[in-house]
């Protein structure tokens, strides 16, 4: 048993009979009345994202997990397959689990979180940075300069993102997974 004092992203615990992943949480302490956390709870099953709000003090139960390196082989369908990076045992996982899944290409290493009780997989930590090549955008409109303007790029995995005027086809851009945004562009 944890306490909201042990709260932080990431941590996996049951509520309303179901595991829950923490994807944000926010400890407030009002001038009246007793401290509470908010939350923001992602279903590891349904991937329902859920708000609530524990109070000070307030038992939660956690659920033990473990972490492990998998690499992500391909998918097929809404199926991903995964291959563990120690013993090569394979894994497959829905698509909808996986945040951040339109920035996986073949032979990305993720985090993969797993219920020691049962051994199920739990969910998927992407790196916080992917380096993607732009595989069609508009060229960027001379004299086109406004402050921060933007325009749609394709990415190699097919996600759509976007992206400075002065990005081009070919160009490699680093891509925050957790934002789904464009960081800067990787010089060759």
């Amino acid at each position: 048993m944890a306490s909201t004092s042990d709260i932080k992203k990431g941590l996996c615990i049951k509520y309303n009979s179901d595991i829950f992943k923490i994807i944000e949480f926010l400890h407030v302490k009002p001038g009246k009345g007793p401290a509470f956390v908010r939350t923001k709870l992602k279903s590891v099953t349904t991937g329902k994202v859920i708000d609530n709000t524990f109070s000070a003090g307030h038992k939660i139960e956690d659920v033990r997990v473990e972490t492990h390196k998998f690499q992500y082989l391909y998918a097929e369908g809404d199926d991903l397959h995964f291959m563990n990076t120690d013993d090569y045992n394979q894994i497959t996982l829905q698509r909808k689990v996986v945040d951040g899944s339109e920035f996986m290409k073949e032979g990305e290493v993720v985090t993969i979180l797993i219920n020691t009780e049962d051994s199920m997989p739990l969910s998927v930590e992407m790196p916080s940075h992917v380096i993607l090549e732009v595989t069609h955008t508009e060229p960027g409109v001379k004299g086109n300069t406004a402050t921060n303007a933007t325009k749609p790029a394709t990415v190699e995995t097919g996600a759509r993102v976007n992206v400075p005027l002065f990005i081009n086809e070919g160009d490699k851009i680093k891509i925050d997974t957790e934002k789904g945004a464009y960081s800067e562009r990787i010089k060759a």
